[in-house]
């Protein structure tokens, strides 16, 4: 029974280590992917040059992903569920309606500058057309998303605190007008950091999306 064990134990570790360097290889490949499509855009990648900075074999590669569109599509998803990570963290402690907004706002700002690389894969360099195989899956992150902001949000409207309107116009204010900075740093058009205009866009979404009892309530400041 002893030698029974012994064997039963050797046997899980050499299948979780195995699974962990089978993770390590996607998420190699994965980061090797952000950066060649960072340094020579999507079409100037290649497989080699993936696999040649993620110090992987072609097998390896083809293992995991069909082809550089797939991965491409696949990193799209990852980056993407991140960045919606960290918008919903923002409002998981909020206490009301103009601190909410402050926090997606900066929440969104942050997470750009904090993440450039992945930011800039997001929103500058990736194309439709990559993520067509990923398609349901990525309207599945944003429903998600778009739930997880109403369960927020939805409250604050049945007690007047914010205006009634429809979640894709909220959104809207939220990050349309943070989104022109970040896009204009992300791509080297303006060297600002973009968290420097938080609290003016904070103030002009709390006037836009805050019922103007609220905001006389609490003096207009989050």
């Amino acid at each position: 029974m002893p030698c029974l064990e012994f064997y039963s134990r050797a046997m899980i570790y050499n299948v979780t280590r195995e699974r962990i360097m089978v993770a390590r290889a996607r998420e190699d490949l994965l980061a090797a992917g952000l950066a060649v499509f960072e340094r020579d855009g999507f079409e100037g990648a290649t497989v080699a040059a993936i696999r040649t900075r993620a110090r992987t074999s072609n097998g390896s590669f083809f293992h995991f992903f069909g082809s550089k569109k797939e991965l491409a599509g696949t990193l799209f998803l990852e980056v993407l569920q991140r960045y919606h990570a960290a918008v919903l963290a923002a409002i998981a402690t909020s206490s009301g309606a103009q601190d909410g907004i402050g926090r997606l706002i900066r929440a969104h700002l942050d997470w750009g500058v904090n993440n450039r690389r992945e930011a800039r894969y997001l929103f500058e360099i990736s194309r439709s057309e990559w993520t067509e195989a990923v398609r349901d899956a990525q309207r599945t992150q944003n429903s998600r998303l778009a739930e997880g902001i109403e369960r927020w949000r939805a409250p604050l409207i049945a007690r007047g605190e914010l205006l009634p309107m429809t979640s894709t116009l909220f959104f809207s204010q939220i990050i349309g007008p943070a989104q022109i900075f970040c896009r204009a740093w992300l791509s080297g058009r303006d060297r600002s950091d973009p968290t420097h205009q938080a609290d003016i866009l904070i103030a002009c979404a709390i006037r836009a999306l805050v019922a103007p009892q609220a905001i006389q309530k609490t003096g207009g400041m989050p």
